[in-house]
């Protein structure tokens, strides 16, 4: 008679970059708790489990090294039997897998962005076509991304995301609304449109520029309060989306709209298809339709031949535009991209120096723009307590990357996940502190 009863497996899933690997990651997490696995994402070290999925980022060098040492990380405890096996999928898998089966053996199996039915076939799991769209949420309950689109057209010169992610793929309206009408019926509030580039979307399928037509089936979509646009393209972006961002309370007066960069041989270089003049008219534009529209962008420095001149035209501007949120990274050489041809000849610490002198100026712009909106009273979400304060977030606000709303919880209950008015009593560089109204 069997006395030891056999370790049920539970299959633990790690992931690391961007918003598009939290959706991939939902999904197979969906696909998995529809087959009947016992699967949780990124679970404390007590309760992991015995069977690791790592969903990896491959896009510049900081984001690979942190993929390869958590596969390391892993691989060393499957040799220590801590776990049984260990997977792993995703952009730095799709980019590199021969050379890591050759460095990192010790993985069961590595799978590219594409193969998600031969991963789950690896997990003992089968895939389940009437699942579409159906996820296992890992973000708060009151907002989830919804991927629009994979991959992407463009020719940008530093980018390898073509690579990784393949040719731009829209997903049909008829879909999205489905997949954000389960989203609505689970709690979610607020939908955060992703795809490498929103600008696109339809083209391939209904053979137009299509985000207005998506946007107006999606604001029909009964529990949704607000929908964000994330990651559009300067080049050939469809203006009637910005009548409907007006007309629509529903969409929020956001957009975040990566430029990269102002110098215009700068820009021709990285193949951008635009021009400053150009950039800056269509940024005119979009305060013109929607004067309140909150601006997020997304800089890069120290690209191959970038000169103090150059860097000096994008500073000046960076003051003159005033944004409302920003990152800057230091450009990364990334193999295969076309800028991998040029030399990579703007020193590491000078790339540091510029990415820090150009967020010093921006955090100064966001402190002047903080300031006034003391006093004012804004609909916020709640997406969470921390510590001795509720935070929130305004319609100018995305998660994790933009300014929160600290409201003190030993004064004040508010309800993780609802909507709350909160009238702004003091302002930091990146952070409001507020009240309810």
């Amino acid at each position: 008679m069997r006395t030891k009863s056999l370790k049920k497996n539970k299959i633990n899933v790690i992931t690391l970059g961007c918003s598009k690997n939290i959706y991939d990651s939902e999904v197979l997490m969906g696909q998995l708790r529809a087959n009947g696995k016992d699967v949780a994402h990124e679970a404390p070290a007590a309760e992991e489990g015995n069977i690791i999925v790592i969903n990896t980022c491959g896009f510049i060098d900081n984001a690979k090294a942190e993929s390869v040492n958590m596969i390391l990380e892993y691989a060393d405890k499957k040799e220590k039997g801590l776990v049984d096996k260990v997977f792993v999928t995703g952009c730095l898998s799709e980019r590199y897998r021969p050379d890591l089966e050759k460095e990192i053996p010790n993985v069961d199996q590595y799978f590219g962005t594409t193969e998600l039915p031969a991963l789950l076939k690896a997990l003992g799991a089968d895939y389940k076509h009437e699942l579409l769209g159906e996820r296992l949420t890992t973000t708060p309950k009151n907002y989830a991304y919804l991927k629009i689109a994979e991959g992407c057209d463009r020719p940008c010169s530093f980018c390898a995301i073509p690579i990784m992610r393949g040719k731009h793929v829209s997903q049909t309206i008829e879909k999205l609304v489905k997949e954000a009408e389960g989203l609505a019926r689970d709690g979610v509030k607020e939908l955060i449109l992703i795809a490498q580039d929103l600008t696109y979307y339809g083209l391939d399928i209904y053979k137009k520029r299509n985000l207005g037509e998506l946007l107006e089936a999606l604001v029909k979509v009964e529990g949704i309060e607000w929908i964000r646009l994330h990651y559009a393209f300067p080049t050939g972006f469809p203006m009637d989306v910005l009548e409907i961002m007006k007309r629509e309370p529903k969409i929020c007066n956001y957009i975040d709209i990566p430029l990269q960069h102002i110098s215009d041989s700068i820009l021709k270089s990285m193949r951008r298809g635009t021009t400053q003049e150009k950039t800056t008219k269509l940024l005119k534009d979009f305060r013109a339709a929607v004067p309140e529209m909150a601006i997020r962008t997304t800089l890069i420095v120290g690209y191959p031949g970038e000169t103090q001149e150059d860097f000096n035209i994008l500073k000046d501007w960076v003051q003159e535009m005033k944004f409302d949120r920003m990152g800057c990274f230091a450009y990364s050489h990334e193999e295969n991209t076309h800028a991998y041809l040029l030399e990579d000849d703007v020193p590491a610490d000078v790339k540091q120096d510029r990415a820090n002198e150009i967020m010093e100026l921006q955090s100064q712009i966001s402190w002047d723009l903080n300031q006034l909106k003391l006093g004012k009273t804004f609909k916020c979400i709640i997406d969470r307590k921390e510590g001795s304060h509720f935070v929130g977030r305004t319609e100018f606000d995305s998660p994790d990357v933009d300014n929160e709303v600290l409201i003190d919880a030993s004064k004040h209950y508010l309800k993780t996940g609802d909507f709350a008015m909160i009238k702004i009593i003091e302002a930091t560089e990146f952070d409001l502190y507020g009240e309810p109204a």
